[in-house]
């Protein structure tokens, strides 16, 4: 796709011509929150300003070509209850596909032995499984009862807050398996923490946001489809409208702001605006520089909240030869490098793609190693689940986010122990003219694309709310 944007001219002796722009609105960030939170604004006749760091829109979406190969490099699954989501994919004309998952998946217990299996349940001793069934009863249960919208508020929020997941399920149950793996699903599998380094509470959100902890644990839910051509689309389709309201390689330096108005300097361009919204992760808040500066409740707030670490390993392959075998590409293990092994082949490509993960402490521990020996050792454990064959992939590459200097890790944040009921109640509230708006934010939807969506959504509601306020006659 070949899309127009407004990128840096130069005058006759090669300097950088800055633009100076009057909009309603200027968002920071061209991810999928805040070009939704733009495409909204302009609906309701406001106009807008749209500045992206890096040379292209996506955010923490990016499909690209690697060595002939078209690889989702950051988000791209969909879940039957990202509504948001999916009817902002159809209002974009964009289709979906399922994820193969036909044939045996391949579990790797504590004791190192694989097993294949069918059905949804690992296969585990009897008092393993009545165990992992009774912490995701329990897990159920709470997010049933707090739900993502306000988990702060609740009761229970301070008890869940003050405990890691780590000891919280070590506190439900004496079985290690059961434990490590249900402790994968939210650790390994969406925080990308350690489950000693997050609270049972940032766990239970985690589930809550999904409609339920059994979400989580179900890859045929929350790994359902993907969208043909990339998930990327979102925001490239979304930006082709905005046209030149999109600046590129244009990273925000100074917001000046009061009550009233805000001056946005950026690389590119200094915009003049009523509102500015920050459409980027909490974490990089702090890049910019606020006149006046944010008040202490953000500036502390903003100190606990961090991203994960992962590295999302793609293998292509001539042929998915997983599925000649009975295989259905999927594989699981606690305590392997590779936790997760994914079948994760094109629409119409008659190559096969594997996806695995390769989480926190684990992915810390093969960055200390050459890339070579990164990508054997990698390799050697997806092979554990699958066989030979995948150690020898056409193509290979890692998405490291954490070295992504406008994103610095993976998947979105999430506070620190404590964090979400010290300060959950404060992460929405608007500054003045400044809000905030990412999926790192979000209730329903929280660290998925759906959530960026939704998040983009009710952002622009507030605002178009706020602007109608402005405009009323004192009396």
């Amino acid at each position: 796709m070949a899309f127009i944007y407004w990128s840096a001219t130069t005058d006759g002796h090669g300097e950088d011509i800055m633009q100076n722009l009057d909009r309603d609105v200027v968002i920071v960030g061209a991810g999928p929150s805040g070009l939704t939170a733009a495409r909204e604004l302009k609906k309701a006749g406001l106009s807008v300003a749209v500045l992206e760091a890096r040379d292209r829109v996506g955010g923490r979406t990016w499909t690209d070509t690697i060595d002939g190969a078209m690889l989702e490099i950051g988000g791209q699954w969909v879940s039957p209850d990202q509504t948001a989501l999916m009817e902002l994919l159809d209002e974009l004309g964009l289709k979906m596909y399922s994820r193969y998952r036909e044939g045996e998946s391949v579990y790797i217990g504590a004791d190192g032995k694989r097993t294949q299996y069918t059905g949804d349940t690992f296969p585990v001793n009897q008092t393993t499984k009545a165990e992992m069934d009774k912490l995701v009863a329990i897990l159920d249960e709470l997010a049933a009862e707090i739900g993502p919208t306000e988990p702060w508020a609740h009761p229970k929020a301070r008890e869940l807050d003050t405990i890691s997941f780590h000891h919280w399920l070590r506190q439900n149950s004496s079985d290690q398996e059961a434990c490590n793996n249900i402790g994968l699903f939210i650790a390994g599998g969406m925080l990308t923490k350690p489950a000693h380094a997050f609270s049972a509470l940032q766990a239970v959100l985690m589930a809550a946001s999904a409609g339920s902890f059994s979400h989580l644990t179900d890859e045929d839910f929350i790994l359902d489809k993907r969208v043909i051509g990339g998930m990327q689309q979102v925001s490239l389709l979304q930006a082709a409208e905005l046209g030149a309201d999109v600046v590129l390689n244009s990273p925000v330096r100074t917001i000046k702001w009061d009550d009233n108005n805000v001056t946005v300097v950026s690389e590119q361009a200094t915009v003049n605006a009523r509102f500015v919204i920050m459409a980027v992760p909490p974490n990089l808040y702090s890049r910019v520089s606020f006149d006046p500066p944010l008040p202490r409740r953000q500036h502390q707030m903003h100190q606990h909240q961090s991203l994960g670490l992962v590295i999302k390993v793609h293998a292509v392959y001539d042929t998915p030869f997983w599925r000649e075998e009975g295989l259905s590409g999927t594989g699981f293990s606690a305590g392997a490098l590779v936790q997760e092994v994914y079948d994760n082949t094109n629409h119409g490509d008659s190559r096969g793609t594997l996806v695995g993960f390769v989480s926190d402490e684990k992915a810390d521990a093969v960055f200390e190693l050459s890339a070579e020996d990164r990508k054997k050792a990698i390799l050697e454990s997806i092979a554990g689940f699958l066989g030979d064959k995948a150690l020898t992939p056409e193509v290979y590459y890692e998405s490291d986010w954490g070295s992504e200097e406008w994103t610095r890790g993976a998947y979105a944040s999430s506070y620190d122990l404590g964090g979400l009921h010290r300060y959950g109640k404060d992460q929405h509230a608007n500054v003045g003219p400044i809000y905030w708006s990412s999926s790192d934010l979000a209730a329903e939807g929280y660290q998925h694309v759906d959530g960026a969506v939704r998040m983009g959504q009710a952002t622009a509601a507030h605002i178009v709310e706020a602007n109608k306020l402005s405009a009323l006659p004192v009396a």
